[in-house]
């Protein structure tokens, strides 16, 4: 069977060779383009399982590409960008995109999420695509002394199994999946309960001192006045 495609589009050769270097070692098969131009053509050729899309495309840019290729098929995309502003992340998710990172960005996050994206699809709607095998690596979640296995939910410190509580799992997944990104009590409220919880945002520094009790070493950085990161020294180079 063969392995999910991904395009990568951005008009950096810097960007397309590493970010390929590293969903290639994941096991994905990659295009890399410099043009939207280039994109439909192989669009129409191949058909790409997702895109990883810069905005800033000469010509036709990332935006119009993917008011064109959503007019036909839900594939999905995570849109890369240079510019932070709300109202571009927002008119990405208006016009269909699946995930947004900015510039610079670290690879290893955007294989996190590439992951992310092929778990959901397969899990929310295992009969829309075909059954191809997910490569191993996306079952589980690996930073030097913690592993996560996902579908188990088990958690491992050094080679020793942590038992955890369902919402202990989710929070630790959360902060694992975005390294040294500073999460903000609400955001992790919202992604451990769901948006439909009321109660107090201390239940997260409740949690987050659970976590710590239960792996004394664990990095998890309070971010003063905001809420947590897990910090990570010596991250590679971001893109």
């Amino acid at each position: 069977m063969s392995a999910y495609k991904i395009a990568i589009v951005d008009d950096d050769a810097k960007i397309r060779e590493i970010v390929s270097a590293y969903l290639n070692k994941e096991g994905y098969r990659t295009f890399a383009l410099s043009t939207a131009e280039e994109a439909l053509a192989l669009w129409k050729r191949e058909s790409p399982d997702l895109w990883v899309l810069d905005i800033n495309l000469p010509k036709m840019n990332g935006y119009d590409f993917c008011r064109q290729i959503r007019k036909e098929t839900e594939v999905p995309i995570i849109m890369i960008s240079a510019r932070d502003e709300e109202v571009d992340r927002i008119l990405g998710i208006e016009l269909g995109s699946d995930d947004y990172l900015t510039k610079p960005f670290s690879p290893r996050e955007l294989v996190a999420r590439v992951n992310r994206l092929f778990y959901r699809l397969r899990t929310l709607h295992p009969q829309a695509g075909d059954h191809r095998p997910l490569p191993v690596q996306k079952l589980q979640l690996e930073l030097d002394d913690l592993k996560l296995v996902i579908e188990e939910r088990q958690v491992f410190w050094r080679g020793k199994e942590i038992n955890m509580t369902a919402k202990e799992f989710t929070l630790l997944r959360t902060l694992l999946e975005q390294p040294n990104r500073a999460f903000s009590r609400d955001e992790l409220l919202t992604l451990v309960w769901g948006a439909d919880y009321f109660g107090s945002d201390r239940a997260i520094d409740d949690l987050v001192k659970r976590l710590r009790r239960k792996i004394n070493e664990l990095p998890i950085e309070t971010v003063w006045g905001h809420g947590y990161r897990l910090r990570v020294q010596g991250e590679e180079e971001q893109i």
